[in-house]
């Protein structure tokens, strides 16, 4: 690492969000373009800065600034550039002039110590005396917090984000309890601030520390699906992640239950003896089981002989105008749907869910009553309205979200709750497998007593990528009416994407001679073959096949790691998909290049996050707050001066991601089938080689394979794919939501 040091002639630009500056820097001689993440610099100070000289292919040399300091200049000129540059408020070149006339190098004493000779310049009153001696020392103070901060070998980036959120008060948190910041702050978890309170020297068994190290094991279990842990298996987690003895750990959990941040629970299973939730997991399972509750109780009726014939006689007559064919199980699903405020809809693919929801829309619509349609992600609710020909939305949207701060300064609500309810009679969810436990809380909220609710899904599918599995709780409840569709009907049956979905789920031998029109699998042992013969498929063979564009077309991997894992694979499926040239820029965030017109995903919810629409003329025609995790787009732009991103999501939604938060997109060409869930691709290509057995299961081949709708091509090994149709190993999650509606509903 150089160092190199100078004062700041002029600010090229700067990002206000991020902090991400670009500046010119006069080193001796020298010019120097420098780059870097800070919020604290400005015109005229003196820096001494360490980095590493980088070449640009379109800006050229450029000094990447990885830590500095603001020295105070080290004469008059200095001191008359720094206070003359618009830096201090109030003060401009003439004045600075003047000021640094009358003291001389004794100014920046003057000003910090003496603040009230300043009056004995011309043009500055004793107010003014005291303005520019308050400036001067909100800045220094500033400076002193980012140099107090580095010496713990905190980033300039995160350094900034917590001085912003405590100002004066960081000494005061940092001494007593680091562990604070992984509450309060985005960005800085427990691993973070565990390492910032080694340096500062807090003892591994500290209280703090345990009790930081409990909740992000249960946060951590949260990413994994489970809304709560068996005390042992916490313990254990908690034990193995701060160095500590078990024993050393369970006094806390009491405490943390009397502070309200954990609720501890009896467990009926005799090898859990306790679950061990955190709280806002508890309080979202059991608010979820009160509505449902209160939601079917308002509707559940037993019908007259007169009411059901009627009601079969709309069905009838309905029939006959759609030219549509309800079997019994579909029938009972409209009468179903009619009699109950709550009903679930399950069945696999080709079992005619879209022809019962389409049945049960256009009897409600006769009826004169409003109907939502909606699903968790955009693409399945692009999906949900060519099948239907209805409009459908994704949940966030239907629930208006707002990604503004709320009064009590929480960040993203929806503005439709239990105090502005969806004003419809019928809200029909689609692929209600991906709706997790928070997302289906805000959901419930928004439904008032007496409008009826349709959930739709497939219970064999994956569950969702958050935590719950609320579709198998809310069904294994047995607690309110559903239908399991079963039978394929004949169009469907002509698929073999869809016979060997069911073979898997059955766990009977698939059908792989390759004289199918739509499912093919390609013995190969040979990971460079499978590369080769990949990239073959999405490039010459598959897109004239199924009518797409090689980037519709979608890689999916059970694994992130290894030969056939999503990390190797997006590199090198982009080096033959989107190579390098001239016209595109690229950037490195992390470990990942990325360039423009690269196929990327976001990787966790950002409720914040803004989008707008334009139109061909660049003029914004829709906007609103939100990317999700899961959405697929593409890189229209990199700005590197900007120190931004422009990605293109579905419905040609454009967001803006500052260098500094690249972290929640990733390359796209391959992903994992959990994050495929409830989209639809033209065509699938799965390598199966090999893997860990937890993973390589039916459950999982199951989904992969759903996902296809024109084609499934699978690669790898015969052997492996027997035993994936064999295993039928499922991650066991910890969820509760089943025995709270049971508590509630005898």
């Amino acid at each position: 690492m150089e160092t190199i040091k100078g004062f700041i002639e002029h600010i090229i630009y700067r990002n206000t969000d991020n902090g991400y500056t670009v500046l010119n820097l006069i080193s001796g001689e020298n010019e120097v373009t420098c780059v870097g993440f800070f919020k604290t610099m400005d015109q005229g100070e003196t820096i001494r800065a360490e980095g590493n000289y980088t070449t640009h292919p379109v800006y050229g040399e450029q000094f990447k600034i990885e830590r500095y300091e603001i020295v105070p200049p080290e004469d008059e000129t200095g001191i008359e550039r720094y206070l003359g540059s618009g830096a201090v408020k109030g003060v401009g070149a003439a004045l600075a002039a003047r000021i640094v006339k009358r003291f001389g190098a004794d100014t920046y004493r003057i000003i910090e110590e003496e603040p009230e000779r300043l009056a004995e310049v011309k043009g500055i009153s004793d107010r003014k005396a005291r303005e520019i001696a308050a400036a001067v020392y909100e800045k220094r103070d500033a400076r002193e917090a980012m140099t107090f901060l580095q010496q713990y070998g905190i980033s300039n980036t995160l350094a900034i984000r917590i001085y912003e959120h405590y100002g004066a008060r960081l000494y005061g948190v940092l001494k007593e309890n680091p562990y604070q910041m992984a509450e309060d702050i985005q960005g800085i978890g427990f691993r973070t601030a565990d390492e910032i309170a080694g340096r500062i020297g807090i003892h591994t068994d500290s209280d703090y520390r345990i009790r930081s190290g409990i909740l992000y094991t249960l946060m951590l279990a949260g990413g994994e699906g489970h809304c709560y842990l068996p005390q042992a298996v916490l313990l254990g987690k908690a034990a193995e992640l701060l160095g500590l003895e078990p024993m050393a750990i369970e006094p806390q959990l009491a405490n943390l239950a009397m502070d309200k941040k954990l609720v501890i629970k009896n467990s009926s299973d005799p090898e859990e003896v306790c679950k061990v939730y955190a709280t806002s997991y508890y309080y979202a399972e059991l608010n979820c089981a009160k509505m449902l509750h209160d939601l079917n109780v308002s509707v559940e009726k037993e019908l007259l002989p007169s009411e059901e014939r009627a009601i079969d006689e709309k069905l009838e007559k309905l029939q006959r105008e759609s030219d549509i064919e309800l079997d019994d199980l579909q029938k009972k699903s409209v009468l179903e749907s009619v009699k109950n405020g709550i009903f679930i809809l399950s069945g696999g693919p080709g079992t005619g869910k879209t022809t019962t929801i389409n049945a049960i829309i256009r009897y409600f619509l006769a009826e004169g009553m409003d109907i939502y349609l909606a699903a968790p992600t955009g693409r399945a609710a692009k999906r949900m309205t060519e099948a239907t020909g209805y409009e459908a939305k994704t949940i966030h949207r239907l629930l208006e979200l707002s990604g503004a701060l709320s009064e009590e300064g929480r960040a993203a609500r929806f503005e439709r709750n239990e105090e502005n309810p969806l004003e419809a009679d019928v809200i029909i969810v689609d692929e209600m497998s991906m709706v997790d436990i928070f997302l289906f809380q805000a959901l419930l909220r928004a439904v008032a007593v007496g409008t009826r609710l349709i959930m739709v899904g497939d219970v064999n599918q994956l569950p969702s990528v958050g935590a719950g599995q609320v579709l198998r709780d809310v069904m294994d409840s047995e607690r309110f009416p559903m239908v399991i569709l079963e039978r394929i009907f004949r169009q469907a049956g002509e698929s073999d994407i869809v016979k060997n979905a069911h073979r898997i789920h059955a766990g009977e031998e698939l059908l792989l001679d390759n004289k199918s029109r739509d499912f093919f699998f390609l013995e190969r042992n040979d990971v460079n073959v499978i590369y080769k013969h990949m990239i073959q498929l999405i490039t010459e063979m598959l897109p004239s096949y199924v009518g797409a564009q090689p980037g519709d077309i979608q890689v999916l991997t059970p694994m992130r790691k290894g030969n056939l894992g999503v990390e190797t694979l997006n590199g090198i499926l982009q080096r033959y998909l989107n190579p390098p040239s001239g016209d595109k820029r690229e950037y490195v965030s992390g470990n990942v290049l990325l360039r423009e017109h690269d196929k990327v995903m976001q990787v966790r919810n950002n409720y914040q996050l803004e989008w707008e629409v334009v139109s061909k003329y660049g003029i914004p025609i829709d906007k609103g707050t939100g990317v999700f995790n899961g959405d697929i787009g593409t890189i229209l732009q990199i700005n590197e001066y900007a120190g931004e991103v422009v990605v293109e999501y579905d419905e040609h939604r454009r967001v803006t991601y500052p260098f500094a938060q690249l972290d929640e997109i990733e390359l796209a060409y391959a992903v994992t089938i959990h994050k495929s869930q409830g989209s639809e691709y033209p065509a699938v290509i799965m390598p199966l080689l090999s893997g860990p057995r937890m993973l390589f299961n039916r459950n999982l081949l199951y989904t992969g394979v759903t996902r296809a709708k024109s084609c499934v091509t699978i690669l790898g090994s015969r052997n492996t794919l027997r035993e994936m149709v064999a295993n039928n190993y499922q991650n066991r999650r910890y969820t509760g939501l089943a025995d709270r509606i049971r508590e509630l509903i005898p």
